[in-house]
């Protein structure tokens, strides 16, 4: 999927570039500059994130929000209705998103609520975290990033059986290292937010780490 991503965004910018030249050479007068132009800086990325991120949610929401505006400002639809209707209509996404993500993901969410009050808490209100696990053994954590970061490094850690991850992030940044001998299955919910899970599946990994990841205005990486 990020090959796609990265295949997509050639494209555009080959796109821009043959456009300029053109217009350069005289060859065309195409323009760019057409109403609702910077719609494109809304739509093309929310588009593009459809291939690229795990969670599609804001992705669609941008993508809407980008489309209708660019109506509007063609004058098909009326800008008034796109108002009245923007806030009400992200709150339907999010609910339907976060509907369907507890059905699906319910072993996720049944894993971390099993072992919510044995797990340590890392917190970063207004501060910075980093936390090493390095040749001891580790079942789970939960962080907590308001208007912080939090850093855990799991690269040489001890995992004996499947491991569990709460993860919020409001206004911060967190961001979970871990070994290559194991598999991470997320629940997400990012709301104008990033959640990433760069990690890759291997059948040959009998070990799971377990990731319920939120997100508001901030970002999760795993890595």
């Amino acid at each position: 999927m990020r090959n796609i991503s990265r295949i997509l965004w050639g494209i555009v910018l080959i796109g821009i570039g043959i456009v300029i030249a053109l217009n350069s050479l005289e060859i065309a007068n195409i323009n760019i500059f057409f109403d609702g132009w910077w719609t494109l800086f809304i739509i093309i990325p929310s588009f593009i994130g459809l291939f690229e991120d795990d969670d599609k949610t804001g992705n669609l929401i941008g993508l809407c929000i980008g489309g209708a505006l660019l109506l509007a400002c063609q004058d098909i639809i009326n800008f008034e209705i796109i108002l009245k209707l923007i806030v009400p209509f992200i709150l339907i996404v999010i609910g339907i998103s976060l509907v369907f993500k507890e059905t699906i993901h319910k072993k996720i969410s049944e894993k971390t609520k099993e072992r919510k009050g044995a797990l340590e808490n890392i917190v970063a209100t207004f501060a910075e975290q980093k936390k090493v696990v390095e040749d001891e053994e580790f079942k789970g954590s939960n962080l907590d990033a308001a208007f912080g970061s939090i850093k855990l490094d799991l690269r040489k850690a001890d995992i004996k059986e499947d491991a569990t991850i709460k993860a919020s992030s409001i206004f911060g940044e967190i961001n979970i290292l871990v070994p290559n001998d194991v598999n991470i299955e997320l629940k997400s919910t990012p709301i104008f937010a990033s959640i990433t899970n760069k990690t890759r599946k291997n059948k040959e990994n009998t070990k799971t780490i377990y990731v319920d990841a939120f997100s508001m205005f901030g970002g999760i990486n795993i890595k």
